[in-house]
């Protein structure tokens, strides 16, 4: 199996305040207010990927990746087309199927940890 640690060995990633990369929501997915939105990669082995994920308040619409998360702070609602809606805090599990199409509500600054699967038998 392959390990996540790679060449570095264990090692802990403080989440909260990790430093993010910033930008605008793009332009074609922003539906109101002036979101940004912020991330970085922590680890990555073949399929997976891990990383710390952030969005200021406004709303915004994503097609999903196979994804699991932790809400570790803030408030949103996730809306997806066939009508199902999530509602998410701090200390919350979400789980996203591959190629939903989501509107998020982002009522509070939402900051999550989430663990992507990609690629065929992942």
């Amino acid at each position: 199996m392959t390990s996540f640690a790679g060449d570095c060995g264990p090692r802990v990633i403080h989440a909260a305040p990790l430093a993010l990369d910033w930008a605008p929501v793009d332009p074609t997915q922003s539906v109101s207010g002036d979101p940004r939105a912020g991330s970085a990669e922590v680890a990555r082995a073949p399929g997976i990927e891990v990383g710390v994920w952030a969005h200021t308040p406004g709303v915004s619409t994503d097609t999903e990746a196979d994804e699991v998360f932790v809400v570790l702070s803030g408030r949103a609602t996730i809306e997806f087309a066939d009508g199902t809606v999530l509602d998410v805090g701090a200390g919350d599990i979400g789980i996203l199927p591959r190629g939903a199409q989501t509107t998020w509500t982002i009522h509070e600054e939402l900051r999550k940890v989430y663990v992507i699967r990609s690629g065929a038998g992942a």
